[in-house]
């Protein structure tokens, strides 16, 4: 049986890597035209982890005029969000298939994941909440859909409920109200999968007419690493007929496109992409951007444009002539795994109306910590146009303990804001306060 590294001398451990200069504010790195300093290079990433302690009786704080109660607890590593129409919420649990190892540095990354909580043996399941009343306390809870394969983006579109499975794209019938599937799957499409399977996850959203499905697809190393052989149709979003499965690539160069939402006014596709790391604690920031059709946005080759990451050979200026720059940063190494819009719905307040809900996963290797937060990003038509805002803090606490990580977010049919919490598994609810 293997044990886990004790987290005292995973810290020593992880303090001969940490050799790193002083980390910016984050504030200089949100926005449309964040800073980007000097790059760092590294023999061994610095890598800077909290301890995990349980909620207990604790919770998230919401931002001032919010509150945040819990909708369900006791789930596995819950990742991900879907409110279907008739107000069921549908929970992936899941986690990651095992990595194959192939350096010393993947090793200690695999220790520091686990102390952060993000080794959890994978439930590969849906569970199915069903709150009736609308209050945000469930009276039913029941398994959904299981025996999936590290599972993530889910669609429905009609009576095809669509799951995005680690390797495939998998179609399952849908009824209303129904509380469990039994129904076998019917694979759509293949999704670039092992023997290495760097970024598992694959973010999925449906086209507003329903006639196209869009995935995210991570890159399978940090920066090609694993050969640019293993990145083959990776790093990017890739466009998917709903009624042939036939696809190609909507956009690429994107590291790990690890959320997609249709913005409602203009029905752009946007994602929140995880930039590369081991460039230093303010480089690269991750970013949420709007997609165009065919557009390419510098992975590996460049970052935000044309600035050239050496450490990709061969080179490729032809792309890098090419590269777009994302439309707005969130910060360095926050990791932002879920992004969802606001629905105008009449459980948040009129400020949250228009624009972007971020789920900030946190950072594993910068030191101070970034992220591990819910933000939330206005827009006017179309466009952000305002700083980022906290909604949920409280996740990593003033002694850098980590009770819980945000990923998914999705706004619920009542108009509340639902977030999955994979390390306190936990999906919170958060609304406006009420008299």
């Amino acid at each position: 049986m293997k044990r886990a590294l004790p987290f005292a001398a995973l810290t020593v451990l992880l303090a001969l890597a940490a050799c790193d200069g002083p980390a910016a504010s984050p504030d200089a790195q949100t926005g449309p035209n964040p800073q980007l300093p000097d790059q760092q290079q590294y023999l061994m990433p610095p890598m800077k982890v909290g301890k995990v302690v349980p909620w207990g009786n604790s919770m998230p704080t919401p931002a001032p005029g919010l509150q945040v109660q819990a909708l369900a607890t006791g789930l596995e590593h819950p990742r991900q969000v879907y409110p279907l129409p008739n107000g069921d919420v549908l929970v992936v649990e899941s986690n990651g298939p095992p990595a194959p190892v192939f350096r010393p540095k993947e090793i200690i990354m695999g220790l520091v994941q686990g102390s952060a909580g993000a080794k959890a043996k994978s439930a590969n399941r849906i569970t199915l909440l069903r709150d009736a009343d609308g209050d945000g306390k469930y009276e039913q809870r029941s398994v959904f859909l299981d025996r999936l394969n590290s599972p993530f983006g889910v669609a429905l579109v009609g009576n095809d409920l669509y799951v995005a499975n680690a390797d495939a794209l998998i179609r399952f019938p849908y009824v209303t109200g129904d509380t469990r599937i039994t129904a076998p799957g019917q694979k759509l499409v293949d999704l670039p999968g092992g023997p290495i399977n760097h970024h598992w996850t694959k973010s999925l959203v449906a086209s507003p007419d329903g006639s196209k499905l869009y995935v995210g697809v991570g890159s399978n190393s940090n920066i090609t690493e694993n050969g640019i052989g293993a990145e083959l149709n990776r790093a990017a979003v890739w466009e998917i007929d709903r009624a042939s499965g036939a696809w190609k690539l909507y956009a690429g160069g994107l590291r790990n496109p690890a959320a997609v939402a249709i913005e409602p006014q203009s029905h752009a596709v946007w994602t929140a992409v995880n930039e590369r790391d081991e460039l230093g604690p303010n480089l690269v920031p991750d970013y949420i951007t709007s997609l165009r059709p065919g557009g390419f946005y510098g992975w590996p080759y460049s970052y935000y444009g044309r600035h050239i990451d050496p450490r990709v050979k061969p080179t490729r200026p032809d792309l890098v002539a090419s590269a777009l720059v994302p439309d707005y940063a969130l910060g360095s190494h926050v990791a932002p795994l879920g992004l969802a819009f606001a629905n105008n719905g009449g459980l948040l307040p009129d400020t949250m109306r228009n624009g972007a809900f971020v789920g900030e996963h946190g950072s594993w290797d910068r030191d101070p910590f970034n992220g591990y937060r819910v933000v939330f990003v206005g827009f006017a038509n179309g466009r952000p146009v305002a700083k980022p805002v906290d909604v949920l803090t409280g996740f990593l606490d003033r002694n850098n303990t980590v009770h819980g990580r945000p990923v998914g977010v999705a706004m619920d049919t009542h108009g509340a804001l639902l977030v999955a919490d994979d390390v306190g598994n936990t999906v919170w609810r958060v609304s406006a306060k009420r008299p």
